[in-house]
């Protein structure tokens, strides 16, 4: 049985967009990242009067703080923490698509933040939202899209990062498993609005 060659050229242009999508990923969690350490930076000069824009729960004035809480850290130590789980999993995000990547951001921030919003009862911040957001979308991707791409993908998070989900169960009162619940929540539900409607890549 004899298949169809495919065409050099077909195949090179293949090959840019991929990565060109990588690049583009890369370089927009990377300004991300740059974005909380130089806040994270200008709050420890400031004695962290930043940490006021963590989200405040039950507080309806601090509503619009949910836009801005992931990107707010409680110190360097918390910020340190976050950042390598953030590039990776944002990477692997963001390498499908930036633009479903920004979309997937905006739902995981505004599902993770009401959750919070709603049911913690201290001042909320850091990108652990996004991160178990990340988690959560990679891991939709693989169910929803059944792609062979996505689904190893989702394997590789879960082997690297399968631990954190014991971090969506109330355990240490100084984290917010609040914030890990619903941000996951919010990457599930964004994987599944996004998925691709058709089987044609």
């Amino acid at each position: 049985m004899s298949y169809p060659a495919v065409p050099e050229r077909n195949r090179s242009e293949g090959l840019a967009t991929h990565g060109v999508r990588a690049v583009s990923a890369l370089a927009l969690v990377g300004a991300m990242t740059a974005v909380m350490w130089v806040l994270e930076i200008a709050d420890y000069t400031m004695n962290g009067a930043l940490d006021q824009y963590g989200i405040q729960p039950h507080d309806v004035n601090d509503l619009p703080d949910i836009l801005t809480a992931p990107f707010m850290h409680g110190g360097f130590e918390h910020l340190i923490g976050n950042t390598l789980p953030f590039v990776i999993l944002g990477f692997l995000a963001a390498a499908r698509g930036v633009g479903k990547f920004l979309v997937a951001n905006l739902m995981i921030i505004v599902v993770g933040g009401l959750g919070v919003w709603f049911t913690s009862s201290a001042n909320t911040l850091g990108s652990s939202i996004l991160i178990f957001g990340y988690f959560g979308y990679l891991l939709g991707r693989g169910l929803f899209e059944r792609r062979l791409l996505d689904i190893a993908i989702a394997i590789v998070v879960v082997v690297l990062y399968g631990g954190i989900i014991v971090g969506v169960l109330p355990s240490d009162p100084g984290i917010s498993w609040q914030g890990h619940l619903f941000g996951l929540i919010g990457g599930v539900l964004a994987s599944w609005v996004l998925r691709r409607r058709s089987t044609v890549e």
